[in-house]
Parts: C-alpha cells; sequence; structure tokens
C-alpha cells in the first residue's frame, strides 16, 4: 500500500514539476522591434551655443530568437530622418542571455540631444540647404525617425517610425 501511495505522489510531484518549469520563449532568428514612445514630441532646435542643450528619449522593444543582438565591434541601429533620409547610427553592446534558450528580448533607448555638436533636430527648409537656422517664415518643422537594427548574423529588424516630433524653429 505505501508502495503506491509513494508511487502517485512521485507521479504528482513529477507532474507539477513539468507544468511549473517554463519554456524558453520562440522568436524568429531576426530581431523584431516595437516602437514604445519619445520621452516628449518638441524640442528647439539645435543651434550653436544659443539654445540650451535639451534631449529626447526615444525607447523600443526588441526580441531577438537567436540572441545575438549587439556587438561591440560595430554600428547596429539606424536612425533615419524623415525629412531628408539623413542616416544617424548607434551601436548596442552585445547583450547577455538570462535563463535557459537563446531568445532575449528587452528595451532600448536612445538619448538624442540639440546640441550643436550632435545636430539631430535642425530646421530644413524648402529650396535652400541651410539649416539650423531661424526662420520666421517656417516656425516649426514637423519630422519622425524609422529605425531598424542588425544582429551579428547580419539579420535586419523590421522598420518602425517614432511619432512625429516638432522642432521649434526659434
Amino acid at each position: 500500500m505505501f508502495r503506491y501511495i509513494f508511487y502517485g505522489l512521485s507521479v504528482l510531484v513529477v507532474s507539477s514539476l513539468l507544468f511549473t518549469c517554463s519554456k524558453p520563449p520562440q522568436y524568429p532568428s531576426e530581431p523584431l522591434i516595437t516602437f514604445t514612445n519619445l520621452s516628449k514630441n518638441q524640442i528647439a532646435q539645435s543651434r550653436s551655443g544659443i539654445t540650451l542643450t535639451d534631449t529626447i528619449v526615444v525607447r523600443f522593444a526588441f526580441r531577438d530568437g537567436d540572441g545575438d543582438l549587439g556587438s561591440p565591434d560595430s554600428t547596429n541601429i539606424i536612425l533615419k530622418d524623415s525629412r531628408d533620409g539623413f542616416q544617424n547610427f548607434f551601436k548596442i553592446n552585445a547583450i547577455p542571455k538570462l535563463g535557459p534558450g537563446s531568445a532575449i528580448e528587452g528595451e532600448i533607448a536612445i538619448k538624442l540631444s540639440n546640441s550643436a555638436v550632435t545636430r539631430y533636430f535642425c530646421c530644413t527648409y524648402p529650396n535652400t540647404r541651410l539649416t539650423c537656422i531661424p526662420n520666421a517664415e517656417y516656425p516649426t518643422n514637423t519630422m519622425y525617425y524609422s529605425i531598424r537594427v542588425r544582429d551579428r548574423a547580419n539579420h535586419w529588424s523590421n522598420e518602425i517610425k517614432t511619432t512625429p516630433i516638432t522642432i521649434l524653429c526659434q
């Protein structure tokens, strides 16, 4: 009798362990990104020393099935300006795997400033190449960034877009 009770409890314990153990998530090997938010949607344009430096933080979530996102050696994030297609490049360092399996997920935040050096937020005007100067005829510019990331196997993610950003061309 004791043997049957022991056997029954063993089956119950093993069964409960099988149901409580979580399986690692299954994601595609190409990175998948999803826009999360901007810290704000309005900023004064980049100009040398006249305006106070301000920032906008772009946040997006990522998932990568084979866990090879990030590299210490190369740029792997591209932000493309919607107005002129200008590309800014950033780097994600290698992201460590946590737990079983190779899939990873998380959030990336990129801090963009309106400093005169970075010039992420310069106003542009029709029929001229002048940028980052005040223009009473065009008090604002509206733009967004398109974003893609690349993993170490050279798989590109889907492309996402930020919500519109208004640049004050003061």
